[in-house]
């Protein structure tokens, strides 16, 4: 399986403006130096690349916590992307990952083991091997 985004750029880095999209159309949207580096109301790549790894690592947790027979009730998990400068260049340095998980009849040590296995096999966090990824998961 293939999948596709195209990005745009127009101008400077600093004065120009990008547009990111996906063929499915469900992202469609400007970014800009500012967004990324500054703050503001367009999207950024790293905000991207954690909705990415969230979405992923949240299916890959529900897929094992069923397999092992603990189907979940609801899992939300957020991703905080670092990026900081490593030898003069912004680099994405660590990714922290925070899921809580509604999961009948489960105990947390059995849980922690999951979610764990969870975060070292989805496919976003494999793609992502040398970057630091950390895990906060908690049964609520």
């Amino acid at each position: 399986m293939v999948r596709h985004a195209t990005a745009e750029w127009s101008g400077s880095l600093k004065e120009g403006k990008g547009h990111v999209k996906v063929e499915t159309g469900a992202l469609d949207s400007p970014y800009s130096f500012r967004s990324r580096f500054e703050g503001g109301g367009e999207t950024n790549p790293e905000e991207l690349l954690g909705a990415s790894h969230a979405g992923c690592f949240t299916m890959a947790l529900s897929a094992a916590l069923t397999n092992a027979g603990h189907p979940p009730a609801n899992i939300n998990t957020t991703a905080a992307v670092t990026l900081t400068p490593v030898d003069g260049k912004p680099t994405i340095t660590r990714i922290d990952l925070t899921t809580q998980a509604s999961i009948p009849g489960i105990d947390n040590s059995k849980f922690q083991e999951i979610a764990a296995g969870a975060k070292a096999g989805c496919p976003i966090s494999r793609a992502l091997a040398g970057t630091e990824i950390h895990l906060e998961a908690k049964l609520v």
